[in-house]
């Protein structure tokens, strides 16, 4: 069973990767085949775990870089132009 830190840190490494690909300055400064270590301000859990996760997953001689964000901003949908069809009582679809 994936636990709420498995969750978290998929969220997280997910949008760290978006992040790079959006903006591809910001990993100029990180080693090739580093070992990223994200951490959120303020969830000691979560940063313990990750440490943790990082240091059984590092490779002999890997860099390791630490990644510190304040969180997350609220998920938002991006569904485009979704719509609704019911089916009425004759078998037909009312569109919404």
């Amino acid at each position: 069973m994936i636990s709420i830190l498995e969750k978290k840190h998929a969220i997280l490494v997910t949008e760290f990767d978006r992040y790079v690909v959006e903006h591809p300055e910001f990993a100029v400064n990180i080693p090739r085949n580093a070992q990223i270590v994200l951490q959120v301000e303020g969830d000691e859990q979560y940063n313990e775990w990750s440490m943790q996760l990082a240091e059984r997953q590092r490779e002999l001689d890997q860099s390791v870089v630490y990644v510190k964000v304040k969180g997350l901003k609220p998920a938002r949908s991006r569904l485009l132009k979704p719509k609704v069809a019911v089916m009425g009582d004759v078998g037909t679809f009312v569109t919404l």
